[in-house]
C-alpha cells in the first residue's frame, strides 16, 4: 500500500511542477515569442484619471444604480477627455471601482485634482459630473448633493457649478 500511495503523489507533484514551469516560461517568453512589447495602454491609469473616474463613479452610484445611460456617458467621457480606447477605459473604471470601495472620503481624490487641474479643467469636470447626473433623465437628491459637495471641495464657486449644469443640460437636448 505504501508503494501505491507514493506513486500518485510523485505524479501530482510532477504535474504541478510542470504547470508551474509552463507558467514561468509563458511569463518570460510570451511577449517575445509573439514579437509584442508591453503597451503603454496596459499600464496603470494616472492618479488624475483614477481620481476623476472614482468621483464620477460615486456620483453615478448616488441614486443606487449605475444605469446604462450613465455608463455610456462615462465611457464616452473617458474616451473624449482622457483619450482612452474602450479597453483602457474599462481598466480605468475597474481601478476606480476598487478605489471607490476603499475610500472613506473624497479628500484623497479631490486633493489630486486640486493639485493637477486648473480652473478650466475643474469646470470641464463639473460639466461632466452634471452630464452624468442628467444622463438617465432624472436628478436624484443625492446626485445633486454629491455634485455640489465635490465642486465645493474643488473650490468651484456656486456660479461656476450653475454654469456647468446649464452647459451639460444644453448638450443633452
Amino acid at each position: 500500500m505504501g508503494a501505491h500511495a507514493a506513486a500518485p503523489a510523485r505524479t501530482l507533484t510532477s504535474i504541478t511542477m510542470s504547470k508551474f514551469l509552463d507558467a514561468i516560461r509563458a511569463a518570460v517568453h510570451g511577449p517575445a515569442q509573439h514579437g509584442a512589447e508591453p503597451s503603454a495602454a496596459k499600464s496603470r491609469p494616472s492618479d488624475v484619471q483614477v481620481a476623476a473616474c472614482t468621483l464620477l463613479l460615486d456620483i453615478a452610484y448616488a441614486d443606487g444604480e449605475f444605469s446604462a445611460p450613465e455608463r455610456a456617458h462615462l465611457e464616452s467621457v473617458l474616451a473624449r477627455h482622457f483619450g482612452l480606447d474602450a479597453e483602457a477605459g474599462h481598466r480605468l473604471i475597474a481601478v476606480a471601482e476598487q478605489e471607490r470601495a476603499r475610500a472613506v472620503d473624497y479628500f484623497h481624490f479631490t486633493s489630486v485634482l486640486q493639485r493637477e487641474y486648473d480652473l478650466g479643467q475643474k469646470m470641464v469636470l463639473a460639466e461632466i459630473m452634471w452630464g452624468l447626473v442628467l444622463a438617465d433623465g432624472t436628478i436624484a437628491d443625492r446626485e445633486q448633493y454629491l455634485t455640489r459637495k465635490i465642486a465645493n471641495l474643488l473650490d468651484l464657486e456656486p456660479g461656476y457649478l450653475a454654469q456647468a449644469k446649464s452647459t451639460a443640460a444644453s448638450r443633452r437636448e
